[in-house]
């Protein structure tokens, strides 16, 4: 593994990022990107970016955080923001669709459309979602194809015609997650914005703040308060997802980079590397070295 010391951070695929991206909706084939790149399309991060890709033909291995995920079409995958992410298509035989839009896009739609595109985020905890027939590809594809066009030919409301077909490949994708995991009910429970907060607050300070009283006063909350709310919504203590933010930065740092794990333990800001094989044993049951060789590093 050649030695790197961060995992690319774009707008999209090979572009620079893009910290002033609003209102932003962008769609493009699979194949236009992917076959300039040798039908590789190597680990990176979005910072703003949620994408939603539609399979039509082919398929690969995705690489999602630190694992390796096969997908064949038909089928949808969902990639949220920050997440750690590449893929290897099947050269030539591989096509369908990439949505990009950033957050505020969703925000800005109202009611159960606006609500579909925020559950997504929680729905690509399991991001492929194989269709089981052509008839809901077919949907999908359309939906994707009307998208591109009102963009290429930008006439008059284009821009509203965009959000509002979005809004229909956010459900549609929404509805198959659903179905597929049998639990719609709890699947597509609305977001807690106590949890929201949280979860921005750790993405933010997780490198040096570990204690729970940081975030709950952050959150103008007791420590107590704030880990009883987390823990009923969640079903997990606010200190188990500050320890899970920590575990996959440093999982992305073992797998994604040729770091030293004795740099990797300073930057996340450890006493001592012992410190940080111990706290990464006791999340994983293995070392760090095990896990990086385990992954190919």
């Amino acid at each position: 593994m050649a030695t790197v010391t961060a995992l690319p951070l774009f707008h999209l695929y090979g572009d620079p990022p893009d910290d002033q991206a609003f209102d932003f909706i962008h769609v493009e084939t699979i194949a236009s990107r992917s076959s300039v790149h040798d039908w590789l399309i190597r680990a990176h991060r979005h910072r703003n970016l949620f994408q939603i890709l539609v399979i039509e033909c082919g398929g690969g291995d995705m690489k999602f955080e630190a694992a390796t995920l096969p997908f064949a079409a038909p089928a949808a995958i969902l990639v949220p923001p920050t997440t750690a992410h590449g893929f290897r298509f099947r050269a030539n035989e591989t096509d369908g669709w990439v949505v990009s839009f950033t957050e505020d896009v969703a925000s800005a739609l109202a009611d159960r459309s606006g609500e579909a595109l925020k559950r997504l985020k929680a729905l690509a905890a399991d991001p492929v979602i194989p269709l089981a027939s052509n008839a809901e590809m077919k949907r999908l594809a359309a939906l994707a194809a009307d998208l591109n066009e009102e963009s290429f030919l930008a006439r008059e409301g284009y821009r509203l015609a965009m959000r509002g077909l979005l809004a229909l490949i956010a459900i549609e994708v929404a509805r198959l997650a659903a179905s597929r995991a049998r639990t719609g009910t709890v699947t597509l429970a609305a977001a807690d914005a106590t949890v929201d907060a949280l979860r921005r607050l750790v993405d933010e300070h997780f490198r040096t703040e570990r204690l729970i009283s940081f975030y709950a006063d952050k959150l103008a909350m007791t420590p107590d308060r704030l880990n009883d709310h987390v823990k009923r919504v969640s079903g997990v203590t606010a200190g188990h997802l500050i320890r899970q933010r920590v575990l996959t930065e440093a999982k992305r740092a073992l797998v994604f980079t040729g770091q030293p794990i004795q740099e990797i333990s300073h930057d996340l800001s450890f006493a001592d590397p012992s410190h940080f094989a111990r706290f990464f044993r006791k999340q994983t049951g293995m070392t760090p070295q095990a896990f990086r060789e385990g992954r190919g590093g």
